[in-house]
């Protein structure tokens, strides 16, 4: 080894460089055959146009023709002669000339007419009505009327209060005239006092009105028949009786209202015409009794 330097310009024959897979990074790779692939020769891949097109090739490449659709066996299939109507082609347009059962058009619908009517429910709310103070003030007319023929009905009937009792009771209606003077002076006894507490309670309230509006038809005749002519005024008119006979009418087409025994029956707020048939009850047996069992005309001059 010398202390020499190595000429640049000229090679040196002592320094072999060592071989390298990278010395041909670019390699040349044999082209394919113009020619399609056998249909043996599944692992060479198409690299050209040409290679794409399939044709009739039934080669294996990466994109393959998919089955067409197959009906299940769930699906209803439509009659046809063949006797399936359904193809293995994708799209087939059938004829419907060779159908066994011809096709009628479907009928023309008018969009008014297959359009459903719209369902509507009406539902009826009872709304309570407001009374304000009449249920107060019916209360105030039972306590007064019923009151005032408890009163005449015990004095009748067991003789409180300096009452006649029924024996004098009795002793009167056959002084009037009456016939049956024992059977009515236990009935008119009775009727006011059973009819004055009912009213007072408010419970059947048309029958207890009718039964009291009935004595006091036979009173209002038996106060005008004492005093010839018609008479009207008090001491010797009808004007108590009048007023007691009008108030328990107005009670039997009024109802005993709410604060009463009978208050959530509807007919004590909205009596209708069971409450009118009361009352004429009550008018005709008041004068029957008086017509078949006295007779006096009670307005005779």
């Amino acid at each position: 080894m010398t202390d020499k330097p190595r000429d640049s310009d000229k090679p040196d024959s002592g320094y072999e460089p060592a071989s390298s897979p990278y010395d041909q990074p670019t390699e040349q790779i044999q082209q394919p055959p113009k020619t399609r692939p056998a249909s043996g020769d599944s692992n060479k891949l198409p690299r050209t146009d040409d290679d794409l097109d399939f044709g009739s090739s039934t080669a294996s490449y990466p994109t393959e023709q998919l089955p067409a659709f197959r009906p299940s066996k769930y699906e209803e299939p439509t009659p046809s002669d063949t006797g399936s109507s359904y193809s293995d082609k994708p799209t087939e347009v059938f004829d419907r000339s060779q159908t066994s059962a011809p096709v009628s058009p479907a009928p023309s619908v008018s969009p008014a007419a297959s359009a459903p009517e719209p369902v509507v429910r009406t539902e009826t709310v009872q709304i309570p009505a407001k009374r304000g103070t009449l249920d107060l003030g019916l209360l105030l007319l039972r306590l007064a009327v019923g009151g005032i023929f408890l009163v005449h009905g015990l004095q009748k009937l067991v003789g409180l209060w300096n009452g006649p009792g029924l024996d004098g009771f009795r002793g009167l209606l056959e002084d009037t005239g009456y016939e049956q003077a024992n059977i009515l002076a236990i009935a008119g006894a009775v009727g006011e006092t059973a009819g004055g507490a009912l009213l007072i309670l408010g419970l059947a309230t048309p029958f207890a009105g009718a039964a009291v509006l009935g004595v006091m038809i036979n009173a209002w005749c038996f106060k005008q028949a004492a005093d010839p002519g018609l008479q009207f005024f008090a001491p010797n008119g009808v004007e108590y009786e009048s007023l007691l006979g009008v108030a328990a009418a107005a009670i039997i087409l009024t109802g005993p209202g709410k604060i009463a025994l009978d208050g959530r029956r509807g007919w004590a707020t909205r009596p209708r015409f069971g409450s009118f048939l009361a009352l004429l009850l009550g008018i005709a047996g008041g004068v029957c009794i008086w017509i078949f069992l006295n007779g006096a005309n009670p307005i005779a001059a």
